[in-house]
């Protein structure tokens, strides 16, 4: 079987309007794709700094996958959470970012985004807190459905990963 190996960290978070955050996070593959070693979901500390305007999580990553297809390259599917003083969570940001396919160390931002709503709904999020989620993940994967869904820029996501390939041209893999 053809291997992947994936190391690193999730870094920080950023450009949110507060950095009080915490990131849900999961690996995403296609049916040929098995997970050997390693955990494919998590979520990373809550972040709740006084100062930085950036939210540093250095969440650490590690994970080995084997496959018989190139098909459904895996993709990490992500969610960001606000934290209020209240105790509050909130959805700040959803985002997905597919791994590179060749070797190699890579520092990678993930653009986030959310669910616009109505006005009203805006405005209740504004002050009362709260706000649309989605109702499946699947949605971030999918193009077709995301492009049908009115969204506002929200922030960006830092990764460093390690990526290790190994035996896709002995597999026939890649050529």
């Amino acid at each position: 079987m053809a291997e992947v190996f994936i190391s690193g960290s999730i870094e920080s978070a950023d450009g949110f309007g507060d950095n009080q955050l915490s990131i849900r996070w999961q690996i995403s593959h296609g049916g040929g794709w098995k997970v050997m070693n390693g955990e494919s979901e998590g979520q990373t500390q809550t972040d709740c700094p006084s100062i930085f305007e950036q939210a540093y999580l250095s969440h650490p990553l590690d994970l080995h996958l084997s496959t018989n297809t190139i098909q459904g390259w895996p993709k990490i599917l992500i969610q960001v959470w606000h934290h209020d003083n209240y105790g509050r969570q909130e959805i700040a940001g959803y985002g997905s970012l597919v791994l590179p396919s060749s070797s190699g160390s890579y520092q990678l931002k993930c653009g986030c985004w959310r669910p616009k709503g109505s006005w009203r709904e805006e405005m209740m999020q504004k002050f009362v807190g709260g706000g649309m989620q989605l109702s499946n993940l699947s949605i971030l994967e999918n193009p077709q459905l995301r492009e049908k869904i009115t969204s506002i820029s929200t922030g960006s996501v830092n990764f460093d990963l390690n990526i290790i390939t190994k035996n896709f041209q002995k597999f026939g893999i890649i050529s």
